[in-house]
């Protein structure tokens, strides 16, 4: 695997970036605090998200954005990649928007499903690939200093062991299960075999024969039982059949019977209802009289001429159309009179009521002159008191300028100052924590360097002196600590100051705020002053305005009523003359109804006669309905006399007997073919519970079948997991010891390439991965009794021995990520950190595609084929990266 390129957006130190990778080696030089390491995660994260560096989302935007960008392209196992992941604020936390991960064949979208694909692709996860390949700033000592049992899971996990033992796990877990189920089964086998010899003791096919021959004695018993009932049945079908026949006559007989009653009740109501149209009939002419006679006093009422039989409807209409007409026209008059009326009322209220709103207006208006009159005076005295407040205002901005005279700013950049301060601030804390881990890594080493020398053993090589050690290291390592300590008190003390600067910085923000606020405080009440007085002259001429208008108003008001006056009297006359032609119409209305009672009572006569004409030919109806009817009488009783001379009763009484016999025997067999049936049935039953128990121990001994061939199998499969579970073991034990012994040649072979001095013989590791150095004198030392820089050189040691280890591989050379050295030289002296030149040499030659060093030791960047330069701006707090070739770099370090 290889990065190709690196873009960033506000991640972290960086504002926008895109850096070019190449293969060799790339040595990322720059002050501590530049922003080295940043570049890396940012690598990481892009591979396998926040989760790969320990931090949350919101720890990478860039202090003061809302969004971040990283985007990562590179090449693994002869493919080209691309990831992109975005980052945005949302409310109160950062949130990943974007990650989309593309290759040759197919895209991947989601942060799960990128770390997924990342984790298959590279057949390693977030910590696998920082243990293979990354040494950390200030972890060079984690594989020396984990636990055996720690150190162990590391390197397996590293070679791929830890799936062998997973898989054996698996194998393990799965024997115990098939274990289980095979117990299970036996015990049901064990069930069925008592299931099955007790079904077997009770001799099903004895009972069934037995059951069986039963059951053919009482089917004999039912079917001659049923015989004799279904003759009985017919004797007693054939006597119902003539009782039947009787009843039927007698039916029919009895129908008739009521016919010839329901025609007689129908003659006799039929001859009532004759006897009342004939009264009503005598009733109709005399009402027919009256009405001619109350006819003839209406017409002598009107101005009709004509006799009353003469008078026709087209009369009568004619009549009243000429009434309605004159009514029109009278009721026409009338309204017209009444507009008149409503006329003048309406004028003469209109008159009032415009008179009381003058009235009304010309008293508001004067109030109004009034309230203007007051509050003017009152406008005059607010005027001076804003004159008095705005002197006050004066001088209180006068003395807030005098705030600025000695300050390093004015009161418009007091902002920028302040944010130019905190952002000092904030890169002097920074470059104080890591010197004073650099300090602290320093005293460490010093303190291991002074327990050697007071024990007498050399603090390079472990060795006994002899009361001559050599001094030099020490008094190198004395001098480090002693400018660390003059460093870091010097960033206290800056530190100091610029947080008193801080300080100031926002007192002065304050100040100019507050004198903004008096300057806009001070023009507001100016114009509010201005403002008053135009308003002085405006209401001076607003009052005399409104007086003015009143006195109009209440001489148009005194017009108004006036003119309502000569309204009212308009309006009298008009209802005299509208009493006078009410007058008229209710005489017109009066001769309308005696014509239309006229008419009302010619309807009535010819109605009286409509209905007389019409009872008439009811009751001669009614008689010929009678005249049918007595027919159908005569032909009912001739039908009646037939069938009464049809009925013999000794038939009858022969036919009952017959039937109460059969019926008799029926009743007596039926209790008999219940009770046969039911044992029947009760033979049946225990016959189908025989069968059932038959067929239940056949499917107890076909079950007991398959399952002793199911618990045969289970003994094969437990035996084939217990095999499987001991292979993995045996597997994981023979190539670990494999790589055990590889992986001790390339450590042996690399600590002697970085370490200069010869105090050593040889590493051994064991099956365990237990580390030990020998002394020449064959003399064996844990890792943890090396001083602090034999440590580092002994881990880096161990740490590129396993890159090698997995990069030769098992069965032939596998792709892993570039080999990834952050600050490798904190814990080594001058001497050693040309040695590590050598040993990144090494590296390159033994095949390492790609090999990136974060240093800012200048002695590394001669082993560079290619420079990236990390700069921090000081006033932006924002790193930027310039990349070179193998020439650049080469002459970078030979002028420093």
């Amino acid at each position: 695997m290889r990065f190709e390129r690196l873009r960033l957006s506000n991640f972290k130190c960086y504002a926008d970036t895109d850096l070019e990778l190449s293969s060799g080696v790339t040595v990322i030089h720059g002050l501590n605090g530049s922003g080295k390491s940043s570049l890396l995660e940012a690598c990481f994260f892009a591979l396998y998200g926040a989760r790969a560096l320990d931090q949350t989302l919101d720890e990478l935007v860039t202090i003061g954005t809302q969004e971040a960008s990283v985007d990562l392209w590179f090449a693994h196992d002869g493919g080209h990649y691309h990831i992109q992941r975005e980052l945005k604020q949302r409310g109160d936390s950062v949130q990943t928007t974007t990650c989309v991960l593309e290759g040759d064949e197919e895209t991947v979208e989601g942060a799960r499903d990128v770390r997924s694909a990342v984790t298959d692709l590279l057949r390693m996860d977030a910590s696998a690939f920082v243990n293979c390949a990354y040494v950390r700033q200030g972890e060079v000592n984690k594989l020396i200093n984990a636990s055996p049992g720690q150190r162990q899971d590391m390197i397996d996990d590293l070679l791929q062991l830890g799936k062998l033992e997973e898989y054996r796990e698996r194998a393990s877990d799965a024997r115990v299960g098939v274990g289980r189920v095979r117990d299970n089964k036996r015990g049901a086998l064990d069930d069925l075999d008592s299931q099955i010899e007790e079904k077997e003791s009770e001799a099903y096919h004895d009972q069934l024969n037995a059951l069986r021959s039963d059951l053919a004695d009482v089917r004999e018993k039912i079917e001659r039982y049923e015989e004799n009932r279904e003759r009985a049945r017919a004797e007693r079908d054939a006597a119902q059949e003539i009782l039947d026949e009787y009843e039927q006559r007698r039916g029919e007989l009895a129908e008739i019977e009521g016919d010839i009653e329901s025609l007689t009740e129908a003659i006799r109501e039929t001859e009532r209802k004759r006897g009342e149209i004939g009264d009503r009939i005598t009733e109709l002419r005399e009402e027919r009289e009256t009405e001619r006679e109350t006819a003839g006093d209406l017409l002598g009422a009107t101005d009709i001429d004509a006799p009353l039989n003469e008078i026709d409807d087209e009369t009568l209409s004619n009549r009243l159309d000429s009434l309605h007409e004159e009514r029109e026209g009278l009721q026409e008059r009338l309204n017209d009179q009444r507009l008149e009326i409503q006329q003048y009322d309406t004028e003469a209220e209109t008159a009032r009521e415009r008179a009381a709103e003058l009235d009304a207006e010309a008293e508001q208006k004067r109030a109004e002159a009034a309230d203007l009159e007051a509050d003017l005076e009152s406008t005059r005295e607010r005027v001076a008191q804003t004159r008095e407040k705005i002197e006050t205002l004066e001088a209180q901005i006068e003395e807030t300028n005098a705030t600025f005279e000695d300050a390093p700013v004015g009161p418009d950049e007091t902002d920028a100052h302040r944010e130019s301060v905190a952002d000092e601030l904030t890169a002097c804390r920074e470059e104080l924590t890591t010197t004073k881990t650099e300090l602290e890594n320093a005293r460490e080493t010093l303190a291991e360097t002074e327990e050697l020398l007071d024990a007498g053993k050399c603090p390079e090589c472990g060795q006994s002196v002899d009361g001559a050690p050599h001094v030099e290291t020490l008094d190198e390592e004395r001098e480090t600590v002693e400018q660390l300590e003059a460093a870091v008190d010097e960033l206290r003390a800056r530190r100091d100051e610029l947080e008193a600067e801080l300080e100031q910085a926002g007192s002065l923000a304050d100040a100019a705020d507050e004198l903004a606020r008096l300057r806009d405080e001070r023009d507001q009440l100016e114009t509010l002053v201005e403002e008053r007085e135009s308003g002085v002259t405006e209401t001076e001429e607003r009052m005399e305005s409104l007086r003015g208008e009143a006195t109009e108003l209440e001489s148009e008001a005194a017009e108004r009523r006036e003119t309502a006056s000569e309204a009212d009297d308009q309006a009298a006359t008009a209802r005299e003359q509208m009493g006078e032609l009410n007058a008229e119409a209710a005489e017109l209305k009066r001769r309308i109804e005696r014509v239309e009672s006229l008419s009302d009572s010619l309807a009535s006569i010819e109605s009286l006669s409509d209905e007389l004409d019409t009872l008439r030919e009811r009751r001669q109806n009614l008689a010929e309905q009678n005249e049918l009817r007595n027919e159908r009488l005569a032909e009912k009783r001739e039908r009646r006399d037939d069938l009464e001379s049809q009925v013999d009763d000794d038939a009858i009484a022969d036919a009952k007997a017959r039937k109460e016999n059969a019926e008799e025997y029926l009743e007596d067999v039926k209790p008999e073919l219940d009770r046969l049936e039911g044992e029947r049935d009760e033979l049946q039953a225990k016959i189908g519970a025989v069968e059932n128990s038959i067929a239940e121990l056949e499917s107890l001994r076909e079950r007991r079948e398959q399952l002793a061939e199911t618990v045969a199998r289970l003994d094969e499969l437990y035996d084939e997991t217990e095999r499987l579970q001991t292979t993995y073991a045996d597997l994981r034990a023979e190539l670990r010891q494999q790589n055990v012994q590889k992986l001790e040649r390339m450590l042996n072979e690399t600590f002697e390439l970085l370490y200069e001095n010869d105090a050593y013989s040889h590493i051994e590791l064991d099956g365990e991965y237990a580390l030990t150095v020998y002394q020449k004198d064959g003399d064996p030392l844990d890792p943890e009794q090396l001083s602090g820089g034999e440590r580092a050189i002994f881990n880096l040691s161990l740490r590129c021995a396993i890159y090698r280890l997995l990069a030769e591989g098992i069965d032939g050379a596998a792709p892993l990520p570039p080999l990834i050295l952050d600050e490798p030289t904190v814990f080594l002296d001058s001497g050693h950190v040309s040695k590590l030149v050598d040993l990144i040499e090494s590296m390159t030659n033994l095949g390492v595609a790609q090999i990136l060093v974060v240093s800012h030791d200048e002695e590394l960047v001669t082993a560079a084929d290619e420079l990236v330069t990390v700069e921090k701006d000081s006033t932006t707090n924002r790193s930027s990266v310039e990349r070179r070739d193998a020439a650049d770099a080469t002459a970078l370090a030979a002028f420093n």
